[in-house]
């Protein structure tokens, strides 16, 4: 694997973050956003995540019918997301909740600690953390009695996919886990990082890039080998100084048809270190998911979009199905639908400048797969279940 193929995933995650930044500005509503009155019952809840003495404030989405109903707790992905995971102008899972209670599914979504009404500090947790919330919101809908308790489920989008299997090795009350986009491989092995279609351009010059994979790697290096933290801080941020440099480079040198571009492009570069410096991404570029899918017994279902520049469908998925093969895992699909990006729209590129302007907010086929799945886990009239869209194995 080459050392651009790593390298382009830290200075990835930091365009996703500042992108998200910039398109939660974007107030407009999308075609597919429920909008009351519902056909069913939604509450605010709050609940402790005992462990690290934090509130979790979340929507919980009750169908009508009679209970106990199965239930499934949505997990985000990378960045700090409030409870509809709103990014780029959407917000997959409102829709995402809306299309599962209409199907009889209780769905509960929750702020990330730190974010909306949640308490405590996002910057200084890792998807340790973040899976210890998880598991608090298992014991919360434990103690309900219109929810069925062994019929209580995980789904994650992106690092939301990791942490669902880190919990579900932890709670024997994890009943299945849906990985959406999920990794399957550590931090440092992606493929191809986040914005590769848009990086690929061919308007950053080839020694910009080469210079900024150089101290990239350098960095990558000193954090999986030093140990003491206030070394490490020094050592990295020395390192890092070319980063400015190569920013202002890059905004001189940029066509003016891509000035706006190359501003993202330029403050990413710029705060790289910050990220670097957090203990989410030290954590995130050592683990490896396989570690945790091996160990993992419930039902899986782990399902890609083709045209995921950031989470790459084929090595991921591939790395995920041979984890739970050669854990035992003898109930799990592993599913890579046609022409679906990162978020699991219909894509032309995949390119992370398409998300904000599709207007599709989740293909449908992708919710109806892992609906369907999900039904046929949890209950028993599955011969009225369609059959999962077709998609490439």
């Amino acid at each position: 694997m080459s050392i651009l193929n790593r390298t382009i995933v830290a200075f990835a995650l930091v365009m996703i973050s500042l992108s998200i930044v910039e398109a939660n500005r974007v107030n407009r509503h999308r075609p597919q956003e429920p909008e009351p009155p519902f056909p069913y019952d939604e509450q605010e809840v709050f609940f402790q995540n005992e462990k690290d003495q934090i509130r979790l404030a979340g929507t919980l989405t009750l169908p009508r019918s009679d209970g106990p109903f199965p239930a499934v707790i949505l997990i985000t992905g990378f960045g700090p997301q409030d409870r509809d995971d709103s990014v780029f102008g959407h917000k997959p899972f409102l829709v995402l909740a809306d299309h599962l209670t209409r199907l009889g599914i209780a769905v509960l979504r929750v702020d990330d600690r730190g974010v909306g009404k949640s308490t405590g500090n996002f910057s200084e947790a890792t998807s340790q953390d973040f899976a210890a919330d998880a598991l608090a919101a298992i014991e919360y809908l434990k103690t309900r009695n219109d929810i069925a308790h062994g019929k209580i489920g995980l789904l994650g989008h992106s690092e939301g996919g990791l942490i669902a299997s880190m919990v579900a090795i932890q709670s024997r009350d994890v009943a299945f886990v849906v990985m959406m986009a999920g990794p399957g491989l550590k931090g440092d092995q992606i493929v191809v990082g986040a914005g590769g279609a848009d990086y690929k351009g061919g308007w950053i010059s080839d020694e910009v890039v080469a210079e900024m994979r150089t101290a990239q790697e350098r960095i990558f290096t000193i954090i999986k080998e030093e140990r003491d933290p206030p070394l490490l801080e020094a050592r990295m941020r020395k390192e890092a100084a070319v980063f400015c440099g190569l920013a202002a480079r890059i905004r001189a040198e940029a066509p003016e048809s891509k000035k706006q571009n190359a501003e993202t492009v330029a403050a990413a570069i710029e705060s790289q270190t910050q990220l670097f410096l957090s203990p989410w991404f030290r954590f995130y570029l050592m683990f490896d998911p396989r570690t945790a899918l091996i160990k993992v017994k419930c039902p899986v279902l782990a399902i890609n979009g083709e045209r995921d520049f950031e989470v790459p469908a084929k090595e991921n998925l591939e790395a995920i199905r041979k984890a739970l093969e050669s854990g035992g895992n003898r109930d799990y699909a592993v599913l890579m639908l046609p022409n679906l990006n990162h978020l699991f729209q219909t894509a032309e590129t995949g390119a992370i400048s398409e998300y904000e302007q599709i207007e599709e907010t989740l293909s449908v086929s992708a919710m109806d797969t892992v609906s369907n799945w999900i039904l046929k886990h949890t209950t028993l009239q599955k011969s009225n279940l369609s059959s999962l869209p077709s998609a490439k194995r």
